[in-house]
């Protein structure tokens, strides 16, 4: 005989099905959370790691590099008819010559070394024939999500193009190019004497004047390296000088050599550009 369920059975059972779907539904959820913190975690420490790396070698680096203020003058390079030009008073500064003996032995790719007074930037720079392989790779070769400091495979370190690129991630622990952002506080942007980047090269050493500081989101026309025409050099200078945030005001014409510092700002949607133009050089 057919046993029929009464309505206080029903709800019972109905009220123990929805208990078992809570259940199931909140230990779901509880899963799910452990695995964001565990991913989390993962992360996090990783992100330690390589930023402990980066950090030791480098410190190693500078410990077994020979650095030196250059005393010779250099040639000055596009100087202004303008004798009251801030030029004159940048190419007063000494140039930076580094020795590449061991940073060649350490890696082969090693092209130059950059260095920026009142930021973290102190480092060799590296270049293979793509831009995505020391986004990934540290000075040592080893796989490090802080990556290094590395030029535009388009340019040549030795033979200045309309604009030479150099990248670096923006590591939030300053490491790499993650003290650009100094460049856009006023405490460094008031002193004038920050206004310089140096290069050094195992044929030369060159000392650049900035003149753009700006942010912008990811686009390519910043990082053209070459120009069909004048005009069409000149354009994307005034476009560079109008972006500038920094209180300078620095000539460039098209017969200046260029170089830009790109990194990574807001979650790798937009960029810390800073650029500056070639004044004086030393052959070694």
């Amino acid at each position: 005989m057919k046993k029929y369920m009464t309505l206080e059975e029903f709800f019972k059972t109905s009220t123990t099905i929805k208990k078992r779907k809570k259940n199931i539904l909140d230990y779901m959820v509880a899963i799910g959370c452990f695995s964001i913190i565990i991913f989390s975690l993962y992360t996090i420490l990783n992100w330690i790691k390589d930023n402990s790396k980066i950090k030791q070698l480098n410190t190693e680096i500078i410990q077994n590099t020979k650095i030196i203020d250059s005393n010779e003058k250099g040639v000055l390079v596009n100087p202004p008819g303008d004798m009251n030009s801030n030029y004159y008073y940048y190419t007063k500064f000494s140039l930076m010559e580094v020795d590449f003996s061991k940073l060649k032995e350490s890696n082969e790719d090693t092209v130059a070394f950059i260095h920026i007074d009142n930021t973290n930037v102190n480092y060799p720079v590296v270049q293979v024939d793509n831009n995505a392989y020391y986004l990934k790779h540290s000075f040592d070769k080893k796989v490090n999500k802080g990556g290094w400091i590395f030029l535009d495979f388009r340019n040549d370190i030795n033979n200045l193009s309309d604009n030479t690129i150099i990248y670096g991630h923006s590591r939030l622990d300053g490491t790499m190019f993650g003290s650009l952002k100094n460049t856009l506080i006023d405490y460094w942007q008031s002193d004038k004497n920050n206004y310089v980047i140096y290069i050094s090269t195992p044929k030369e050493n060159m000392l650049f004047q900035i003149f753009s500081i700006y942010t912008i989101q990811k686009e390519n026309y910043y990082i053209r390296t070459s120009f069909e025409t004048k005009k069409d050099k000149q354009k994307w200078l005034d476009t560079m000088r109008e972006r500038n945030i920094a209180p300078i005001d620095t000539d460039v014409n098209v017969d200046d050599k260029i170089l830009t510092l790109s990194t990574c700002q807001n979650n790798h949607d937009g960029r810390i550009v800073v650029q500056a133009k070639l004044i004086k050089r030393q052959k070694r």
